[in-house]
This record gives C-alpha cells, sequence and structure tokens, in this order.
C-alpha cells in the first residue's frame, strides 16, 4: 500500500469513528430524555389515576404541537444549514434561533394561560400552568438542537441529565400537591432550569431581537417546516381531542398509557432530527450516493428495535403491568399490538424524513407529511367511531404504515431529481 493510500484509510477511519462518535452521543441524548420522559409519565399516571391522566395527557399533547412549531421556524433550519460550519457562524445563527424559539414560547404561552383561565375543571389549570412554563421548555430543546449542529452531542447529553435531575425533587414536590397542575409545573420548572444550564454552556445570549430576522432570511424552510411539523403534532392532538370526545378521557389515558410503554422509541422518534439530520447532511456532503442507504439502515434499525420492544411487552405479566401503571394497565394493555405497528411505522418513515431534511427537500417532506397526518387523523377517528379505543389504535397502525411508504416515495424522487445517475437505484422499503 502506498503512502497517499494509507493516508486515505486513516482519514477514512477518523471520519467513521466521528461518525460514530456523533452518534453515540445522540443516542445517549436520547436515552436520557427517553428515561425522563418515561418516568414523568409513569409516575403521573401512577399519582393520578385514568382520568386525570387523560387530562395532563392532552396538555403533553398540545405542548408537542408547540415544540414542533418552534422547531419548524427556529431549529429545523439552523439544523439543515448550519450543522459544521464555522463557530462565528454557528453562533449568530444559534443566537438568533434560541431568541425565536423563547419568542414563540412566550407568545403561544400567553395564549394558552389565558385558555386555561377560562377553561376551568381538570383541563384548565394543566393549560394554564403548560403557558407559564412553555419559554423555558422550548428555549431547553433549542439548545440541544444548536448542540448537535455543532457536533458538540456531549453538551447536549449533559444538558437532558440536568433536567432529568432536576425533575426528581420536582416530581416529589408535586406528589404532595397531587394535582394535575402541580404536575405540568415541576416538569416545566425542571426544564427552565436545564435552559439556564444550557445557556451557561454555551456562553451565548438567545437574541429575542434577531428572532424577525432569522424568519425572514430562513422563510423558505422554516415556513414549510412549520406547516410539516404542525399537521404531524396537530393530527396527533385532533386524534386526543376527538377521541376523549368519541370515546371519553379516559380513552385518551389508555392510549397514552400504551405509548408510554414504547416511551423509549416514542421519544427517540420525537426528537430524531437532533442526530439524524446533521448525519444525513454530513453523509450527503461527503459522499451523496450513501444517502439512500443511511436513511435505510436508519429507517429499519429502528423498526426493527421496537418489534423486538414491543415482543417483550406482549410477555410482561398483568402484576409488573400494574406495578407500572397503576390503574391505567387493565386500559392500556389491550392497545400493546398495534401501538407497536404504529411506532414501527413510524421508525421506517423517519428514515426517509432525516434524508429529505437533509435535501432540503422541503416541498416533497411538506406533502408527505399532509397526506401521513390526514392518514392519521382519518384512521384514529373512523376506527374510534368503529371500534371505540381499539380501533382507533388499530386505524392509528393502519395509518402510519401506509404514511412510512409515502415518505420513502418522496425520498426517492428527491434523490433521483438531485442526481439521477448515481441514486437510481436507491431501495424503498415495504411498509409491511
Amino acid at each position: 500500500m502506498t503512502i497517499e493510500g494509507e493516508r486515505t484509510t486513516g482519514a477514512d477511519r477518523s471520519a467513521r469513528r466521528a461518525v460514530v462518535g456523533r452518534l453515540s452521543w445522540g443516542l445517549a441524548d436520547q436515552a436520557a430524555s427517553s428515561i425522563s420522559n418515561f418516568v414523568v409519565g409513569i409516575y403521573v399516571a401512577r399519582s393520578l389515576g385514568v382520568l386525570a391522566f387523560g387530562a395532563f395527557s392532552l396538555a403533553w399533547v398540545t405542548y408537542g404541537v408547540v415544540l414542533n412549531v418552534s422547531r419548524g421556524l427556529a431549529t429545523d433550519p439552523l439544523v439543515v444549514r448550519f450543522s459544521g460550519v464555522s463557530q462565528a457562524s454557528w453562533r449568530g445563527a444559534v443566537a438568533r434561533s434560541s431568541g425565536t424559539a423563547l419568542c414563540v414560547g412566550t407568545a403561544i404561552g400567553a395564549v394558552c394561560l389565558v385558555a386555561g383561565l377560562t377553561l376551568g375543571g381538570r383541563v384548565g389549570p394543566a393549560f394554564a400552568c403548560l403557558g407559564v412554563m412553555l419559554p423555558g421548555l422550548l428555549l431547553q430543546d433549542a439548545w440541544r438542537f444548536s448542540f448537535f449542529a455543532a457536533g458538540a452531542g456531549r453538551k447536549a447529553f449533559v444538558n437532558d441529565v440536568v433536567w432529568a435531575v432536576a425533575l426528581v425533587p420536582a416530581m416529589v414536590v408535586a406528589a404532595r400537591a397531587g394535582t394535575v397542575a402541580g404536575f405540568v409545573l415541576a416538569w416545566g420548572a425542571s426544564a427552565t432550569v436545564a435552559a439556564g444550564y444550557g445557556w451557561f454552556q454555551s456562553g451565548i445570549r438567545p437574541r429575542v431581537t434577531g428572532a424577525r430576522d432569522w424568519l425572514r432570511e430562513q422563510r423558505d424552510l422554516g415556513y414549510r417546516y412549520l406547516v410539516e411539523n404542525v399537521s404531524l403534532s396537530g393530527a396527533n392532538q385532533l386524534r386526543a381531542y376527538g377521541l376523549g370526545a368519541i370515546v371519553g378521557i379516559g380513552a385518551v389515558g389508555a392510549v397514552r398509557g400504551a405509548e408510554l410503554l414504547l416511551g423509549p422509541f416514542l421519544a427517540v422518534l420525537m426528537g430524531l432530527s437532533l442526530v439524524t439530520v446533521p448525519e444525513a447532511a454530513r453523509v450527503l456532503r461527503q459522499a451523496p450516493h450513501r444517502l439512500g442507504t443511511f436513511c435505510l439502515v436508519l429507517g429499519g434499525g429502528q423498526a426493527t428495535a421496537a418489534l423486538l420492544w414491543g415482543g417483550v411487552l406482549l410477555l410482561m405479566p398483568d402484576r409488573l403491568g400494574e406495578f407500572v401503571l397503576g390503574d391505567v394497565w387493565n386500559s392500556s394493555s389491550h392497545l400493546i399490538v398495534p401501538v407497536t405497528l404504529a411506532v414501527v411505522g413510524a421508525g421506517l418513515g423517519t428514515g426517509a424524513a432525516a434524508g429529505l431534511r437533509a435535501l432540503g427537500a422541503a416541498r416533497h417532506s411538506l406533502r408527505s407529511q399532509l397526506f401521513a397526518s390526514a392518514f392519521y387523523v382519518s384512521g384514529g377517528l373512523g376506527g374510534a367511531a368503529l371500534a371505540g379505543t381499539v380501533g382507533s389504535a388499530w386505524g392509528v397502525a393502519t395509518a402510519t404504515l401506509g404514511g412510512s411508504a409515502v415518505w420513502w416515495l418522496h425520498l426517492r424522487s428527491a434523490l433521483r431529481e438531485r442526481d439521477p445517475h448515481t441514486i437510481s437505484n436507491t431501495p424503498t422499503p415495504s411498509p409491511k
């Protein structure tokens, strides 16, 4: 082997080690996020019972919608356009992006606060408290995206660990109060602590005054990602509200309980772009012909892991299920199979979604998400009308598997548009 060949091989090995390192920190961060979300959900379910847990779940779902608004406008464009750039460019973009996230949290938080004070009952206090906590929740999420864009996954992991540690005393205090509002405040206050620590880690002050410039500069991606993200989380919210109206609020708690059992994978899917979009962007720059394979391995690996976890859950004794979920277990245990299949479909789809984000193919990703969201709402509510909670779960599973096929068809089209010669044989997985 020549000296030049040895240098090339050494460079390839270093690049592979760098990729493994970034993915490892990403997995560690998602593990920390998954565990904390799982523990919060289980603790609240056991403490409140199925009806109050349903109210908490509605606030949680609403947070997911707002989070996706913030990501679409603030952090998704950051990850696509400022991954692996110079330090000065990254710092300037992060200041404006995090300032945008704070503006989104403050504006929508005020709406939630007013709505919560108006509603009253079980749900109203939860929404009012969510409105107060939204700025801190969104800023914490913005720091995570920022660190991964810089390839500093270790900082994102540490930030999530800080949130998890702060959750412990907060949840103990909330348990003494024994109210939905108390748990929402505890969850949001601990996220705000982590948001403050993220500010310390980065040394960057969020520029709220730079939000308008950021939105103007990123409008070609930001507004399409906004519609795409909101259609995803909005579909989930519509399904939850519709299920509560058709079957009852206890059905919302039952579905959320089943999803908690698959929490590690759902949390990974929700925050997947933290790791995969920056990495897919690097693959695109360095070896564009490998992007399709990268996405296929990513999606297939998640789907397989979800199937294995679902199989383990089916073997779980009722005693253990009751210990984990309390009274919610009796309602949730019948939903394990369809909820697992829904996560399998989502896992396949996120592989293709990461590729479309890396390509900056916002038109393709928007069309895919709009179709998948419409299918999701139709399946979830149509199934609820026909067969109650179980029917809704099976409707969502069918919709998610079908939606993953649409994502892959659009990725294939986007790859061909970019380079029809080198990427003409990109595989398209079957949704079965």
